[in-house]
């Protein structure tokens, strides 16, 4: 008869307990519709503040600033009171660097209420900003002066009156959206959160663990 094997004896633990070659425990994984919720909610909670607060404000400042284009009516028609006027320039100009200032105040506060916010806030600020552009575009189309024009040369009849706030060029809808990713950017470039270094696992030396005090030489 063959003795039995013994049974392997158990490897020692090591850094108090833990046994390094375990397998790690399993972390249940977070449901997919929870954690897209979640991150649909962060980026609401960014995006609704930053339209409502920053639109009106930047439609606001437009209207205030922006400088009016002159009209006359000439019989029939209405044309320029001033052929070689820049006030329609002059009024794209506005809504840009008033968006700019706004955005760029945007971005560094949705940095410090929303640091660890992660993609969600930069999408809800990206969002919120475009959106607040539009409606500060409408604000200044709505409150500013009258739209028809026909009816405003009839009754300033030979007198100067002001064209339609307007925008030339779409593209100044931009500046909010860009100067708010782009403070925001550098805001979590200099003093955003950073990943933890990983520590490097240190394994026990020969014979520390057990006692066993290794091969003998020789």
């Amino acid at each position: 008869m063959t003795a039995p094997e013994p049974a392997p004896e158990p490897r020692p633990a090591v850094d108090g307990g833990h046994d390094p070659w375990a397998a790690s425990p399993q972390v249940p994984a977070e449901p997919a519709a929870r954690r897209w919720w979640r991150e649909i909610r962060g980026a609401l909670l960014v995006a609704v503040p930053v339209a409502v607060l920053a639109g009106p404000l930047l439609g606001l400042a437009w209207l205030w600033w922006a400088p009016r284009v002159p009209l006359v009516a000439s019989g029939s028609d209405v044309i320029l009171a001033e052929p070689e006027g820049q006030q329609a320039f002059g009024a794209d100009g506005t809504f840009f660097l008033a968006g700019l200032a706004l955005g760029a105040v945007a971005g560094v506060v949705v940095f410090l209420l929303r640091r660890h916010g992660g993609v969600a806030s930069v999408i809800g600020l990206a969002a919120g900003a475009l959106l607040g552009s539009f409606i500060a575009w409408r604000i200044g189309v709505w409150f500013g002066p009258e739209q028809d024009v026909a009816a405003r040369a009839r009754e300033a009849g030979d007198a100067v009156f002001d064209a339609p706030l307007e925008l030339g060029a779409r593209g100044v809808l931009l500046g909010l959206p860009f100067a708010a990713l782009g403070l925001h950017l550098i805001c979590m470039a200099l003093w955003g959160p950073r990943d933890p270094q990983p520590v490097p696992a240190e394994f026990p030396r020969w014979g520390e663990a057990t006692g066993d005090p290794g091969p003998t030489p020789g």
